[in-house]
């Protein structure tokens, strides 16, 4: 299975209040069926309400496997392997197509600051598939720099892949799990069913209600400072024909067995040095996951100023910054559109 870099592009942990793990059984008329398994380094899990007696968890492990020889840098025999490896003859599928473009146009947005081109850099700072740190200073990072950047990458009218460079190392992980979402979801509208909740990793899409209770789904939200001694949530929100993702700096790091230094797992394209800035985790909203994503992480990237100054810009995306102030106490960023959806 596709292992994306969740294990190190922590998410903060997304409860679905109204998602219970019971199996895929039989069901009769509107009644709400649930079916979960491993996917891509984690888990998935979808609750959704049918009159069909149908198993449809085969699909759902089909397209995850599609998706896994697609994009998953974990198998060497993926498509995104073997063009990271040099092959410019690997003829690329639907998935990889609107993956790359999907990134293309969020890295045009951001000014740079999301560019999934950074793989190299990933790799070098020990959060690639092998873990593998090597020493870095400034002048190695600035050297594996020219190996970065959307602008030396293209797709060609035959669906291959030109990089301007043969090392330029593709990391779809913080995009493609959302996309993963989408296409599920979208699977699941062409079945017809309407009111679903699709999880992967702890990336979401919410679609329609929860029409066996009669009430909204509801996701919350954990709290990043939690103890290790029970859970606590810091909101909790409905979410309606949205995508959402989660991404955070606050557990997961590298730490370098010479000197101790912790590196956390945000690798910022524009410097090539692992961010270590204020904000703890940015959770975002959108229409779709792959952009909840990869914003998410954008988001991670920027400074906290930059965001805002950003989000002014994008009504339709909603997000909730959770940063520590001068003072290490953590507050709260919420867009109007992110404040709409909380429950008191």
């Amino acid at each position: 299975m596709m292992e994306f870099r969740k294990s190190f592009r922590t998410l903060i942990a997304l409860t679905l209040l109204s998602l219970g793990v019971t199996g895929c059984n039989s069901v009769s008329p509107q009644k709400a069926v649930t079916i979960h398994g491993e996917a891509q380094g984690s888990t998935y899990s979808i609750k959704y309400i049918s009159d069909k007696e149908e198993d449809l968890k085969p699909a759902v492990d089909s397209i995850l496997d599609a998706i896994d020889m697609s994009m998953s840098t974990y198998k060497p025999d993926s498509d995104i392997s073997r063009i990271n490896a040099g092959d410019s003859t690997v003829v690329v599928d639907e998935n990889f197509r609107k993956v790359f473009l999907g990134s293309q146009k969020i890295w045009k947005e951001s000014g740079g600051s999301y560019d999934p081109t950074i793989g190299t850099l990933v790799r070098a700072w020990g959060f690639g598939p092998d873990h593998h740190r090597i020493a870095l200073d400034s002048s190695k990072v600035d050297s594996l720099l020219q190996y970065c950047g959307f602008d030396k990458v293209a797709l060609t009218s035959e669906n291959t892949i030109r990089k301007e460079n043969k090392n330029i190392y593709f990391d779809f992980n913080s995009i493609a799990q959302g996309y993963t979402v989408d296409v599920i979801a979208g699977f699941f509208l062409g079945k017809g069913i309407r009111n679903f909740i699709v999880e992967v990793g702890g990336e979401l899409v919410a679609h329609g209600r929860n029409t066996e209770k009669e009430k909204d789904w509801v996701i919350a939200i954990d709290d990043p400072l939690q103890g290790m001694e029970g859970r606590s949530f810091i909101a909790k929100i409905n979410l309606k024909d949205m995508g959402m993702a989660t991404s955070g700096n606050y557990r997961k790091t590298v730490t370098d067995s010479i000197t101790g230094e912790k590196y956390v797992h945000i690798v910022d394209p524009k410097t090539g040095f692992t961010k270590k800035g204020n904000v703890l985790s940015t959770t975002v909203l959108a229409k779709t996951c792959m952009e909840a994503d990869a914003y998410a992480t954008t988001f991670m990237v920027m400074d906290l100023e930059e965001s805002k100054e950003f989000l002014k810009t994008k009504p339709d995306i909603h997000a909730f910054i959770l940063y520590m102030d001068e003072n290490n106490e953590m507050q709260k960023y919420m867009t109007e559109g992110f404040k709409s959806l909380i429950l008191e």
